[in-house]
């Protein structure tokens, strides 16, 4: 974001295509943004709704002793965009939505890779995300199919049920275009586990910025933090974590309202609130946006709480975007369902499936040390009732982990992301990872391309500091692509590359 020197007018325009997702956009953090891109034609492949009839309850019996199966349905949105399609024999790429509203295909690397391999593109909205709710409210009891496996077998009904109008349309039976899946961060995961849940429904998946690991305290996302800020503006960081805390035991309310958050009465939510503002420099390719003037500050004997009061309010909210009211529990507790409005839905995930608490390490943290589990466990108790609790072990049983056993899956990720430890970061002949290494590659860099919000069309890598490292790995990704693809129609090599895609070097 920050840092490109545009002009203030310009800058605003450009952070509409924020990806709002995580501030884990991802993921950032389990607080999501909206996924708020332009509605100009350029950030964008299509925008145009398709809806599918698609199954409430997956995991349904078909006969409890004498009540019948659930058969309930509910409208979820899709998109295609068929520009590039080589009818009628084309792959087809199924984008993977996560989190947030979707509200079409953005313009990132994938269009370049479909119009390169002549591919159709779809995209399936997340079930209770945007405008996919299977309910009229969000309460806890409506939440009980919110969940990864509902959505991976969302996935597979919607691709069979397009394959077959596909064929349909051709007045083809059984006919069978070759299909590879991608999703970034919470997506990207969903990529993986598509491919090692249903590997006989998709040649292959790339998994950007995939956070297929599931933790309960992910201390290593602070010590990532430390380590993309560099020694000089980590120390800084510290320091005003300090003051803030010693602050909020005398000067509470003044504190907040210096901020812009008199609203977070909580105080783990304010301090959570101002952890995220940092962590969103690194993960999204803006650090010099956050480091550059409060060191400037330090160096100057001028106030550090007031300098990065400057940049939470300028920058977190006013150019990137974020509500306070996203850290509000109050608002968190709001079972209303509101399209654009993600932080529930997404909580609900953390609190149930894969917790990612981001708490602070024993020493030498960045953030708070009053970010810690009991923060995380009593709001996921605030917010929806007691007996919520993260099945962290369980869903890394049934997914695997980092130690997945999948295959044709291309893992992703940029160095200074702070998400990238709950990816799978070694590379194996069947499942390569990739780390994309310079001073601005953060979440799904290889699809977003730097900074990786707001939107940089086709994902251009010429702000990356290092262009050539992400060049690099995407053609690692294309051969790999071409080659599964090519496997998965048992025709030979396709005149794509040449290459013979083995796994690739873990560094580029």
């Amino acid at each position: 974001m920050g840092m490109m020197r545009l002009s203030k007018c310009l800058v605003s325009l450009l952070f509409l295509v924020a990806l709002s997702g995580f501030t884990h956009g991802f993921v950032m953090s389990p607080h999501t943004l909206l996924n708020r891109l332009s509605q100009n034609s350029n950030y964008y492949l299509t925008t145009e709704e398709h809806w599918f009839d698609q199954t409430l309850d997956h995991y349904s019996p078909y006969v409890i002793l004498y009540t019948l199966s659930d058969h309930r349905q509910f409208k979820q949105r899709y998109y295609e965009f068929l520009d590039y399609f080589q009818v009628p024999d084309g792959p087809i790429f199924l984008k993977i939505c996560g989190e947030s509203s979707c509200n079409g295909i953005s313009n990132d690397y994938l269009g370049v890779l479909a119009k390169k391999f002549g591919a159709a593109v779809v995209s399936l909205e997340h079930r209770y995300y945007g405008k996919s709710s299977p309910f009229k409210s969000h309460t806890t009891e409506n939440l009980k199919y919110l969940s990864s496996k509902q959505a991976l077998f969302d996935l597979a009904v919607f691709r069979q049920w397009y394959q077959e109008s596909l064929n349909l349309k051709r007045n083809k039976t059984g006919a069978e275009n070759s299909w590879f899946v991608f999703g970034i961060s919470y997506s990207g995961a969903l990529s993986a586990w598509f491919r090692l849940k249903f590997p006989h429904l998709t040649c292959g998946s790339l998994a950007s910025s995939g956070v297929v690991l599931a933790v309960y305290n992910y201390t290593d996302f602070d010590k990532q933090v430390g380590e993309s800020a560099g020694p000089e503006c980590k120390a800084v960081l510290q320091e005003i974590t300090e003051l803030v805390d010693r602050s909020l035991e005398s000067n509470r309310k003044e504190l907040k309202k210096q901020f812009g958050a008199a609203e977070l009465e909580i105080d783990g939510d304010f301090l959570y609130f101002l952890a995220d503002a940092a962590v969103i420099a690194f993960q999204y390719g803006n650090p010099d946006a956050l480091c550059t003037p409060l060191v400037e500050a330090k160096k100057a004997g001028e106030d550090l709480v007031a300098a990065y009061a400057k940049y939470v309010k300028d920058f977190y909210v006013g150019t990137f975007g974020v509500s306070v009211e996203t850290y509000n529990q109050n608002h968190l507790k709001n079972t209303a369902v509101n399209e654009g409005n993600s932080d529930r839905l997404w909580w609900f995930q953390v609190c149930t499936e894969v917790a990612y608490f981001q708490v602070a390490p024993s020493n030498d943290s960045v953030r708070s040390s009053k970010i810690n589990t009991k923060y995380h466990l009593n709001l996921c108790k605030n917010i929806f009732g007691e007996g919520i609790y993260p099945e962290v072990d369980m869903t890394n049983i049934y997914y695997g982990g980092t130690k997945i056993a999948g295959s044709k899956i291309v893992f992703t990720n940029g160095s200074q992301d702070p998400w990238r430890h709950a990816s799978k970061q070694t590379s194996s002949p069947d499942m390569p990872s990739y780390i994309i290494t310079c001073h601005n590659c953060g979440h799904g860099t290889d699809m977003r391309g730097c900074p990786q919000s707001p939107l940089s069309i086709e994902g251009n890598a010429e702000n990356c500091s290092a262009p050539d490292a992400v060049n690099k790995v995407r053609q690692k990704m294309i051969e790999h692509i071409d080659l599964w693809l090519s496997e998965c129609k048992g025709t030979g090599r396709s005149s794509i590359t040449d290459s013979q895609g083995i796994a690739g070097v873990i560094r580029l």
